[in-house]
Formats: structure tokens, C-alpha cells, sequence
């Protein structure tokens, strides 16, 4: 048995230290442009975790929000971004980001997809 498994995970392959620091490593590029093109399982994996993020960005204790969110991106320039961003959202609870497909990829035929946020 396989036990402390993530089941929506996505990424069951890989050990628990490489598939969280990817997907740190997706978010905070994510928060950066506003939009990144990879992979299907990959932006299934960080779309939950977008909506969860922007709603710790909307809560009412500014310093606890920013604790929580300094520890999952790597760098204050998301961060920062992710406040701005953050403040369009105040009425909405979730469905902040859009996943798009574009095309196969060549090598390996995974199915490539554009994550973007939804302007409000």
C-alpha cells in the first residue's frame, strides 16, 4: 500500500520533495506573468492552489497572509504581485484562473495548455 499519497496529486511518479517544490517552483512563476504554458497534469496540479492563494491574499490579517504566502513562493516579487492581483477578487471565491489547450507537444505528444488569470 501506498499511504500519505496525495490523490489529486497528479504527479504520483514523483517523490513528495520534487512534486511540491514544482509545483512552489509553477505558482510563482504563474504569479509573475499572469499566464504560463505547460502541461495539462501540471495545470490541473496548481489551479486549486491558485484559488486558495488569492483567497489567503483576500482575508482580513494582512500579516498572517503574508507569512502563509512567502512560505509557498519562492520569491517577494510574486508575492507582491500576487497582493496586486489579488485585490480585483474581493467579491469572488474561486474560478480566478482559465485553462486553455494550444496544441501537442512534439516530442512526447503531451498535451500542452495555456493557465492564465481571468481579469475581473
Amino acid at each position: 500500500m501506498r499511504h500519505r499519497m496525495k490523490k489529486f496529486g497528479h504527479f504520483k511518479t514523483k517523490d513528495i520533495d520534487h512534486r511540491d517544490s514544482m509545483i512552489r517552483n509553477l505558482l510563482t512563476s504563474f504569479f509573475l506573468h499572469s499566464e504560463i504554458v505547460t502541461t495539462e497534469k501540471r495545470a490541473l496540479a496548481i489551479s486549486g492552489k491558485i484559488d486558495k492563494l488569492i483567497n489567503i491574499a483576500n482575508e482580513g490579517n494582512q500579516l498572517n497572509a503574508i507569512r502563509e504566502i512567502g512560505s509557498i513562493l519562492f520569491t517577494k516579487e510574486s508575492s507582491v504581485l500576487l497582493f496586486e492581483r489579488a485585490a480585483k477578487f474581493k467579491d469572488r471565491k474561486s474560478g480566478f484562473s482559465r485553462i486553455t489547450p494550444i496544441k501537442y507537444r512534439d516530442g512526447d505528444s503531451a498535451k500542452l495548455v495555456k493557465i492564465e488569470l481571468i481579469e475581473a
